[in-house]
């Protein structure tokens, strides 16, 4: 169940980067839609990078020996 949360938030991020490069090139500055999207991209991403400090925390994930 954590990995398709993961995945989902990691394809969430993916196509907002996505959105963010269709409203540059097709909004040339006018809308500040690319801003809004690349802002919804950093929150989740942050959120991402929590929630794996959380599941650390709470031991549902464990590094690997390297």
């Amino acid at each position: 169940m954590f990995k398709i949360v993961v995945i989902v938030l990691l394809l969430m991020i993916l196509a907002s980067l996505g959105s963010g490069l269709f409203f540059l090139i097709n909004d040339r500055g006018k809308n500040r839609r690319t801003v809004k999207a690349l802002t919804f991209r950093i929150g989740l991403s942050v959120a991402l990078f929590l929630l794996l400090m959380l599941a650390y925390a709470a031991g549902l994930i464990k590094p690997h020996g390297i």
